[in-house]
């Protein structure tokens, strides 16, 4: 049975995409379509602030794209020599918060400990904040995309804790992305599940998959990563058949494989 991931390829770099491999576990035959494209912004205001510790008392990560302005900012010689150097290590004296697990691995590349990566979304993270830090304390650093949800700055703010959110990426649909639902719909058919991995995915894919699928869409079983980009199904008219109990490899390949094996009963 065929599965289309609406999500970036993991880097080239690093082997195969683990949710494809997990899901030929399975029997499934996942294929992967990039959905979105990001332009890095305020750079070297990210790293002026990075520059500078002392002033925050922590670092708050909810996206993997946070970490790759981070990550470019340090191919910079001189701005990674001051990491290495000194940085690093100050950084390393203060929380740096996570919201799943692939952000924890990209803060540990970058040489961080990360807390909270059980947590798997923004309002249990927010509540793994607040049973850590104390109210009026140094703020925490969130470098952060365009479009972030409001929650987890709302329950830091209700709570007294300070915050200091700084924009460094912006979300747009990926050129490709008409072209490659086209293109597979046309060559492999309808899949028996479909997978959004965020909000932005529904809003840029979902036109484009009803009007592919026809009288089909029914057939299809729809799958989020998480209860954020279910919301946004549910907002959209379709509803998720099933939600990954966290945002990984295995929990979103066993309850596609759940849902799949109900239907067939």
């Amino acid at each position: 049975m065929k599965v289309l991931l609406l999500k970036d390829p993991k880097d080239k770099d690093s082997g195969p995409d683990p949710y494809i491999k997990e899901l030929g576990l399975y029997g499934f035959e996942a294929t992967l379509i990039p959905v979105l494209s990001f332009e890095f912004i305020s750079l070297e205001s990210l790293f002026e602030k990075l520059s500078h510790p002392e002033c925050y008392g922590g670092l708050v990560f909810t996206s993997p794209r946070a970490l790759e302005a981070i990550k470019i900012c340090l191919k910079e010689n001189s701005k990674n020599e001051a990491w290495s150097k000194s940085l690093k290590q100050r950084w390393n004296t203060k929380p740096a918060y996570v919201v799943g697990k692939a952000t924890a691995s990209l803060v540990e590349e970058i040489g961080l400990a990360p807390q909270g990566e059980k947590s798997g979304n923004a309002e249990k993270l927010a509540e793994y904040i607040c049973s850590r830090e104390k109210p009026n304390s140094s703020a925490l650093l969130f470098p952060c995309g365009a479009l972030k949800r409001e929650v987890l700055p709302t329950v830091l703010r209700e709570k007294g804790i300070p915050l200091e959110s700084l924009t460094v990426y912006q979300t747009t649909q990926h050129a490709d992305l008409q072209e490659s639902l086209s293109s597979y719909f046309s060559q492999q058919g309808i899949p028996a599940s479909v997978v959004f991995f965020s909000p932005s995915g529904v809003k840029f894919c979902l036109p484009h998959i009803q009007k592919l699928s026809g009288d089909f869409i029914n057939d299809i079983k729809f799958a989020a990563i998480g209860p954020t980009t279910a919301e946004a199904m549910e907002a959209a008219g379709i509803p998720a058949t099933c939600t990954a109990e966290s945002p990984t490899p295995q929990d979103l390949a066993a309850g596609i494989q759940k849902a799949l094996r109900l239907q067939n009963c």
